[in-house]
């Protein structure tokens, strides 16, 4: 499905300053997030890049990191309910390698649009910034999921808006990390906006 879809879909993409990517998306080694009801089309989008993304180590998860290893992703087993010390442990290992570290920030199972503290705990240890993303899509086909997943239908338009670079020092402290987290909910959170407002504007001028 992903792989019929995708072809079709017209992507655009709109980075905040200070980010450390551009509109090519191909960023440096760093932690980045996004919301689980993204994953079909940022799959499409980000295929064959190497990322490194965590997965749960459910029964459900063991489905995704098959296709998406098949679709050029290097899945990472884990959660943040389910062997999350080591599945960060093994993030970090990706980065030191140059890969991208990628998370569902509210998954694997919600509450739906409530970031985790993996990105910023895997930030802090390795000191890489984090970077939010949001994909919103034209025309798509929404689940009956705790997350809402997205299936893009054919030919729709998608909008990719990046933020700016979180930087979570290695030496943060409890209440800074809470901080810290606000922060990245907050950038999440605009991402989304920022996205579904592109894609109104550019309904309006077409």
């Amino acid at each position: 499905m992903i792989r019929l879809i995708g072809p079709t879909l017209r992507f655009q993409a709109v980075v905040e300053k200070g980010s450390v990517t551009d509109e090519t998306l191909y960023g440096p080694p760093g932690v980045y997030c996004f919301w689980h009801r993204c994953v079909i089309p940022a799959a499409y989008r980000f295929r064959n890049m190497g990322i490194s993304i965590m997965i749960s180590r459910s029964f459900d998860g063991e489905c995704i990191a098959r296709i998406v290893q098949k679709l050029g992703f290097r899945p990472v087993r884990g959660s943040s309910s389910r062997g999350g010390v080591g599945a960060l442990i093994a993030m970090r290992r990706e980065l030191e390698m140059g890969q991208l570290a990628v998370f569902t920030a509210d998954g694997p199972r919600g509450p739906m649009y409530v970031a985790k503290p993996g990105p910023l705990l895997l930030a802090r240890i390795t000191g890489h910034k984090i970077v939010c993303f949001h994909i919103a899509v034209k025309r798509a086909w929404i689940l009956n999921s705790w997350d809402k997943m997205i299936v893009p239908k054919p030919f729709s338009r998608a909008v990719i808006y990046v933020s700016s670079a979180l930087e979570v020092p290695q030496d943060a402290t409890d209440l800074e990390m809470v901080s810290l987290h606000q922060q990245m909910q907050a950038a999440m959170e605009t991402c989304a906006a920022g996205a579904e407002a592109k894609l109104k504007e550019s309904s309006i001028q077409t």
